[in-house]
């Protein structure tokens, strides 16, 4: 019995000297390499330092001024906006910047691709569709509201240039992107107009049904009944 504990405390001491060799081996190789690349080694701490150092440099003493500076150059354009006076906030009043300046003087700011927004629907407003498409299909910014909006947007665009199938893509896709009981219904049911309009009345039908059981409390909702009624009069004949 003494044999066997004997025995067995034996390999366990004769397991962590392996081990400890095992360690200061690696140890060993470990300074061997910092000793042969100290030079490279050193350079890429440094250049690491550079990089996030230039980087948090340009996040505070240029990104966060020009976004600041382009956030005061939107108020007046902004305010023309909510007055209806498009072409104003488009192109500015000759004191203050309208969107299409500020897209191009603070590109990559926040501001800057709000304006894109901003520019496209009063593109929109004024009749001049094309641009309006264009300028919304290059507003990225991430909102759960303005995003889907933007999309719609793109959809009415379309709809006034007379593409109705492109126009109830984006009117789906907006539909689609944030489902909400406020901007969906309003695009499920420009798509099911469009798509009752080309006599496709079973898809149309279906988008109505989808309005009345989702939203059934939108303004959309409460009026379905006889949307539906009509598109299933029409698939009926």
């Amino acid at each position: 019995m003494f044999f066997i504990i004997y025995f067995m405390v034996s390999k366990s001491k004769g397991k962590k000297e392996d081990n400890l060799e095992v360690v200061e081996h690696a140890l060993t190789n470990t300074e061997h390499f910092i000793e042969q690349n100290q030079k490279t080694i050193t350079l890429a701490i440094v250049v690491i330092v550079v990089v996030v150092g230039a980087f948090l440099g340009y996040k505070r003493f240029i990104a966060a001024p020009k976004e600041k500076e382009a956030q005061s150059q939107m108020f007046a354009a902004e305010q023309y906006f909510e007055k209806d006076s498009f072409n104003l906030a488009l192109k500015g009043d000759g004191n203050n910047l309208g969107f299409i300046e500020i897209i191009n003087e603070y590109k990559s700011t926040k501001s800057a691709k709000l304006a894109r927004y901003y520019s496209g629907i009063s593109y929109l407003k004024t009749g001049k569709f094309q641009e309006a498409i264009d300028q919304l299909k290059k507003f990225n910014l991430k909102d759960d509201m303005v995003s889907p909006i933007a999309q719609g947007a793109i959809g009415d665009a379309y709809c006034e240039l007379s593409q109705s199938d492109k126009a109830i893509d984006y009117y789906l896709k907006a539909a689609r992107m944030k489902p909400n009981d406020f901007i969906t219904p309003i695009y499920l049911m420009k798509a099911a107009e469009l798509i009752e309009g080309n006599k496709e009345f079973k898809k149309a039908a279906d988008l109505y049904k989808e309005i009345q059981k989702k939203y059934p409390d939108s303004d959309e909702g409460r009026k379905i009944e006889k949307y539906i009624a009509r598109a299933e009069a029409g698939l009926a004949k």
